[in-house]
């Protein structure tokens, strides 16, 4: 794992590197079902078009030693690590102080983000509450937020943003160019009109043949028509399109002809 998230020690060639990433979603609300996660599909969508594998994700409560112990984990094992909820006003809104404590600093008041806010409300507005979001760790530098001024921080490798969908993309917009990515992963997708069970030994055997291009197989109905779409994905352009003649082959010989949808 790189030291520096603008440039990993180990990406002397895009095409030959894996960048990795880990998403922490925090939040009480999540984990009840109360509030339904809309950030996963955008960051993960937005990092494989730079080159950074999104490789895991925890759903983590409001509970400091859970968030301290989890970002310590997981800051040493991916190059980036974002999270998303947990900085804003109110009482439980802890993610800001929980990454001063994992990175051992103190979490203060930030002159630029306190500026930011000043200048965002009307006067008297700025209430104690409120100044809670002008506090980062000590040496955080502000990700900007051109939708409600509260600025997200990155710390290291950690970048931290608000849980609103919309709030997080513009951040994650503004912080995107301070990331370094390998090569992209491409997928292809071929709809089947056969059971999983059938496939199965056929594609089994197709991975085997490519190890280096994940294979997935997911049921689907369409109206009174079910199938499966086979889902492949490599950095590798050459070997994607190989394992797609490969399973298509496969697919070919047990009667059915697969429709290549991407």
């Amino acid at each position: 794992m790189s030291s520096n998230p603008s440039a990993p020690e180990s990406l002397d060639s895009k095409e030959n590197v894996t960048v990795t990433a880990c998403l922490m979603i925090i939040g009480n609300e999540i984990l009840s079902g109360r509030t339904k996660d809309a950030n996963l599909g955008f960051l993960g969508e937005q990092l494989n078009e730079i080159g950074v594998r999104l490789m895991e994700v925890r759903v983590v409560p409001d509970i400091e030693a859970v968030i301290v112990e989890t970002l310590n984990e997981v800051r040493q094992k991916f190059d980036y690590v974002f999270t998303t909820g947990g900085i804003g006003p109110t009482h439980d809104d802890i993610t800001s102080a929980c990454v001063a404590k994992a990175f051992g600093v103190a979490w203060s008041l930030h002159p630029e983000a306190h500026a930011l806010l000043k200048a965002h409300y009307a006067e008297g507005e700025l209430n104690e509450a409120r100044l809670r979001m002008a506090h980062t760790p000590e040496g955080a530098s502000l990700i900007e937020n051109p939708i409600s001024k509260a600025p997200g921080f990155q710390m290291d490798n950690v970048f931290v943003m608000a849980g609103i969908p919309r709030v997080m993309q513009a951040m994650f917009e503004s912080l995107k160019p301070r990331l370094t990515g390998g090569a992209p992963v491409r997928s292809a997708t071929l709809a089947v009109s056969l059971p999983e069970g059938k496939i199965a030994k056929g594609l089994g055997e197709a991975q085997d043949r490519f190890p280096d291009v994940e294979m997935g197989s997911y049921p689907y109905r369409n109206g009174d028509r079910f199938g499966v779409r086979l889902v492949l994905r490599s950095v590798d352009d050459t070997r994607l399109e190989g394992a797609v003649e490969d399973v298509a082959a496969t697919v070919r010989a047990l009667g059915d002809e697969p429709v290549r949808e991407s």
